[in-house]
């Protein structure tokens, strides 16, 4: 994302079998230019005081669906390398290097390999992991109580016909069916249309270690308490004695609730967004899946994946670099974008996604995966961030605000890499990929 920046791992060790030590060597390709190193390699989920930290540096545990970042110490916001700290400067000399480190959980599983994230790029794929001690000293973290840091991977994906979207968090999941489908308006008696609706579900459920479902009502802003809750119980009532009579035996017990217009997925200033929040949520643990397709990285990518439109009468040009899958149903997408005409110009389409998404900040969500097979469209994934209120929601994608805000400024020739993380399916080797305003594509799964 930053010209003249080049970002390798010279370092991935396993200490004691439970933490990380990641460094990272940060280089200024340029001739002429410093470059301000600790703004780039923040973490962009939490406050930290200062521009001064390498907190972003990061492994995907694929296995556990989690996000892992640097421990947080007792004293500080990062067991990571710090600018004053360890006298690093300011900024990186042009033809000159830094190394910077984290200290992080390891990940889950004893790999042999993992994927490295930072907030420069796109993430790394199979680095090694060494079981040596490292070379050099770093803090110790069993020294002094330190806290983990890690965001819960949502994925997100809905039915074309948008009768449910599902969340996936690799342990449970968050079906919300549509109660604009299921039921006629202010009314708690499920439609026809619900019953094959009711089947998908149950299917699901019977399938899945659950011995406990919750079903959850919930309304739009409209109306007021008095109304929208009762009537958010009934349906979830509703929706728990059909999905009951489908499943053999007693094994599952149900929980149901109603909280009207309370807990809101998506803002209420649109009509998508109400849509989307009346709702019915039926949540179970995951069911089991069939065997994965074992993870490749070699396999050829077609040719043509290509696309081009135009900002401010400046051509832009698209191409899908790779659309990869990694252990645990996750996928990577990479793309690059390039302006091909002479004058610098903005492309802001990447963050133009639909406005009922619950990303707290611009970030290059605009694009959609989809397997016409199964008629099922995969959103980017969310990055789960507890705070003192609930939680946030971050793009597992490129990021585009904040020390990012620039990213989508191309000057004359000029190319960016994106990125973003997906669910894909177990069965699935094509799929289609829609960026921005430019035109769909069959792009084969690597």
């Amino acid at each position: 994302m930053t010209e003249n920046l080049k970002v390798e791992v010279v370092g991935l060790n396993r200490v004691k079998g439970k933490h990380l030590i990641a460094q990272v060597r940060l280089s200024n390709t340029g001739a002429e230019k410093q470059l301000s190193w600790a703004g780039e390699m923040g973490d962009r989920t939490r406050p930290l005081g200062a521009i001064k930290w390498a907190s972003g540096i990061g492994v995907l545990d694929a296995q556990a669906r989690t996000w892992l970042l640097p421990y947080k110490p007792a004293d500080s916001p990062c067991l990571c390398s710090d600018r004053d700290r360890d006298s690093l400067g300011h900024f990186i000399d042009p033809g000159r290097s830094i190394i910077v480190y984290a200290v992080l959980p390891a990940p889950s599983g004893n790999p042999a390999t993992t994927t490295v994230v930072t907030p420069v790029g796109p993430p790394m794929l199979n680095v090694p992991i060494s079981d040596e001690a490292p070379t050099s000293d770093f803090p110790d973290p069993d020294a002094e109580p330190v806290t983990p840091v890690a965001r819960r991977i949502i994925l997100p994906s809905e039915s074309l016909d948008k009768t449910e979207e599902t969340a996936d968090d690799g342990k449970d999941l968050q079906v919300n069916l549509s109660a604009d489908v299921l039921f006629a308006v202010d009314k708690a008696t499920l439609t026809p249309k619900a019953k094959s609706i009711m089947a998908r579900t149950a299917k699901l459920i019977d399938t899945s270690p659950a011995t406990v479902v919750t079903v959850a009502g919930h309304a739009d802003s409209s109306g007021n308490d008095a109304i929208n809750d009762p009537l958010s119980l009934r349906r979830a009532q509703a929706v728990q004695r059909a999905l009951s009579a489908l499943l053999p035996g007693d094994e599952v017990r149900f929980q149901s609730k109603g909280y009207g217009s309370r807990r809101p997925l998506y803002s209420n200033d649109s009509d998508e967004g109400k849509r989307r929040n009346r709702r019915v949520t039926v949540t179970f643990p995951k069911p089991q899946s069939a065997a994965q397709q074992p993870v490749t990285t070699t396999s050829p990518g077609a040719t043509g994946l290509t696309g081009t439109t135009k900002a401010d009468g400046q051509p832009i040009a698209m191409e899908v670099a790779g659309l990869r899958r990694l252990p645990g149903g996750l996928g990577l997408l990479t793309y690059k974008i390039t302006n091909e005409g002479p004058a610098e110009t903005w492309f802001r389409d990447l963050h133009h996604a639909q406005d009922w998404e619950a990303y707290k900040y611009q970030a290059a969500s605009n694009v959609r995966v989809t397997d016409v097979t199964a008629r099922r469209q995969y959103l980017p994934g969310r990055l789960e961030v507890p705070t003192d209120n609930g939680v946030d929601f971050y793009c597992a994608c490129t990021d585009v605000s904040g020390v990012r805000i620039s990213t989508e400024k191309f000057a004359p020739g000029q190319t960016r890499e994106f990125w973003s993380v997906f669910a894909l399916p177990d069965t699935a080797d094509t799929l289609k990929v829609k960026i921005g305003p430019f035109r769909d594509l069959q792009v084969p799964i690597q």
